[in-house]
């Protein structure tokens, strides 16, 4: 008989009740308010009396979910779909594994998953009209755009069933952005009450996600955990009872595309204001856009062409959903690569690299220098303190010490926060609050936000405020100099590098063990058993506390931990960072080190592996191969 880790038992095959054809356990008595939900393998046994079950389903070859009264079973644990549907949460995301193909993965964003998180949002959205309107709402419109991935077409027929059960009206949009599916929200005549973008940015193609949109901006962490709790009760109800399939929904298809793009045109346009030729600003440009196959496209025919650019040698416009040429991601060394080259070739004044969804982005200057991470965010931070002088720029914790006087000596304030796009973005919405003019927020990812853009990460939108600064720079100002002029100054750190130690564990106690094993490291930095290592509180950071401990008056929720620590030995004084944090992405732990001297990095991975790593034993949970080969080489 197979076992489980519950002492429950009782014979299915007991007189008292059977399966029918439909592999439904006939028993009563009726189904209660107050339900929790396990399996077991099946065949099994229950020790309790049959009437205190209410339904058992064989939803799988080998398992059956019993649905049973919570109050006879205070202690029964939650059915493992339950759980599965929780861990889809990355974040203010929703992302999982859609297809077959990657070693250890099993597919898990399925389409009775996306369609119970898609009602459940739905129910949200809904939920929210009516408290905000005073009154029941009969409808919301809602729309979905997606990236290319293949997985998306089966995926959307999902989403259109979940938010149809949620009684909203669905709006497909095709082929889109994450910004502009927030943008649906807020331009005319569309003002959708919500949106979804399904995308899983630049992780591989058999990857696929969810965002979600108000016309208050995306979704936090809090608000996702709410919805995704909502529909993991769905979902296990649903495959208990054998889930057949979701409602064929055919959607409104509408165009939001080209209105966004012109609204992105029309940015241009105006602010460029050139006095002879207004409607063709870019004329005796070259620009060349690096889409990666991804959904960014767009913008070199329907935003750079139609205002007067030559896009002759871009790369990846078409959409393709397997990423054949490379990672679409600024951060990607052969995606910055490619560009610079044809950059070069090309003899172009600007190079753009978008990631899938293109709510990142990365620049190459007319010399073929990659401009992304640090030297993005410098590059922003000067055109920004131009046109806002004084103003506070928040960037995650993992910037360089070179950036935090690059940005001081051009009168600016440097707020250095938690790693997470949408954790720096919320600081930068609440010092504004506070009264504390915030007009950039960056992650060292590409990740890019402007109060005067709604605080939205939107790539394409920092890449037009860099193609105003260059048409002024060159066309007005009649300077020859490029974009790369800008950050000249900007000193490189002398060495970094990140490394990742895998989480050995099953999936729902990776977060747990990784929590575990980064608040050990601060219990050990603060009692001084690693000798010139110090909790950086935000390095040098005018916010008290900024990545260490929330100062706001409400705390944001952790979605995943992590400190910083300030390094210094005899010989150099303080000379470098470590920062460690828990990815929410993927069941690891990051480790990122930056120092002003040659070979410092390496020193300082040595120490973290002698005197922490090997010292606490933590190669029983973590698998720390990278970081030992790095220590060693």
């Amino acid at each position: 008989m197979a076992t489980t880790s519950t002492s429950l038992v009782y014979n299915l095959h007991n007189n008292n009740s059977s399966f029918n054809k439909a592999n439904k356990f006939l028993c009563s008595p009726k189904l209660l308010k107050s339900t929790k939900f396990i399996s077991f393998p099946f065949p099994h046994q229950i020790s309790q009396p049959i009437n205190t079950c209410i339904t058992l389903t064989r939803y799988r070859a080998s398992q059956v979910l019993i649905i049973c009264n919570a109050a006879k079973f205070d202690e029964v644990a939650v059915e493992e779909d339950v759980d599965k549907i929780r861990r889809l949460q990355n974040g203010s995301d929703v992302r999982g594994v859609a297809l077959e193909g990657e070693k250890g993965r099993t597919v898990d964003l399925t389409p009775p998953a996306v369609e119970a998180i898609v009602e459940s949002f739905g129910e949200w959205v809904m939920d929210g009209l009516n408290k905000e309107r005073g009154a029941p709402v009969e409808t919301a419109k809602v729309s979905l755009g997606r990236d290319p991935r293949i997985s998306g077409a089966l995926l959307s027929a999902a989403v259109f069933s979940g938010l149809r059960r949620a009684g909203c009206v669905p709006f497909d949009m095709g082929l889109a952005t994450t910004p502009a599916c927030f943008m649906s929200t807020l331009l005319s005549p569309f003002n959708y009450d919500a949106s979804i973008m399904m995308t899983a940015s630049h992780l591989p193609y058999t990857r696929n996600g969810l965002k979600f949109f108000t016309a208050k901006g995306g979704l936090r962490s809090t608000e996702v955990e709410e919805i995704c709790d909502r529909a993991a009760r769905k979902y296990a109800n649903r495959m208990g009872k054998v889930w057949s399939g979701f409602e064929a929904v055919v959607p409104a298809r509408v165009d939001f595309m080209s209105t966004y793009a012109k609204h992105l045109r029309d940015i241009i346009k105006e602010r460029v204001n050139h006095p002879q030729h207004y409607d063709t600003p870019l004329e005796g440009f070259k620009i060349i856009v690096n889409a990666g196959n991804g959904s960014g496209g767009f913008f070199t025919y329907d935003v750079l062409d139609k205002l007067g650019a030559d896009t002759f040698g871009s790369l990846n416009l078409e959409p393709d959903g397997m990423f054949p040429n490379h990672i679409p991601n600024p951060e990607d060394k052969v995606a910055m690569s490619l560009t610079g080259n044809s950059v070069l070739e090309n003899s172009a004044d600007l190079g753009i690299v978008f990631d899938t969804d293109v709510d990142r982005s990365g620049v190459v200057d007319d010399t073929g220098n990659a401009i992304n991470g640090d030297r993005l965010i410098a590059l922003m931070s000067s055109i920004i303190l131009q046109e806002h002088p004084g103003t506070t720029i928040v960037t995650d914790a993992r910037t360089s010490m070179a950036l935090t006087r690059f940005i001081t000596t051009r009168g600016g304030r440097h707020c250095l926060y938690r790693v997470g796009y949408r954790n720096v973005i919320d600081k930068g919405i609440q010092l504004n609050k506070d009264g504390v003019d915030t007009h950039l927020m960056m992650e060292t990812t590409g990740h890019g936000a402007l109060k005067e853009n709604y605080f939205l990460d939107d790539g394409a939108y920092m890449v037009v405020k860099i193609i105003i600064e260059m048409v002024r720079m060159k066309k007005l100002g009649g300077s020859n100099d490029g974009i790369g002029s800008l950050i000249k100054d900007l000193e490189d750190p002398g060495d970094s590098v990140e490394l990742r130690m895998n989480i050995v564990s099953e999936p729902k106690y990776a977060k747990e063990k990784g929590a575990l094993v980064i608040e050990t490291f601060k219990q050990y930095i603060e009692e001084g058993r690693l000798e010139g290592w110090e909790l950086d509180s935000c390095g040098d950071c005018w916010v008290s506390e900024g990545c260490l401990v929330d100062s706001n008056d409400e705390p944001f929720a952790i979605d995943a931990h992590m400190y910083r620590a300030k390094v210094s030995d005899k010989e150099h004084g303080q000379h470098g960072w470590v920062h460690i944090r828990q990815s929410i992405h993927n069941p690891n732990i990051a480790l990122n080190f930056q120092s002003s001297v040659p070979g410092g990095c390496q020193s300082m991975t040595r120490v973290l592996l002698e005197k922490f790593l090997l010292a606490n034993e933590l190669t029983k949970i973590l698998d720390i191969s990278q970081v030992d080969r790095y220590a060693k080489n």
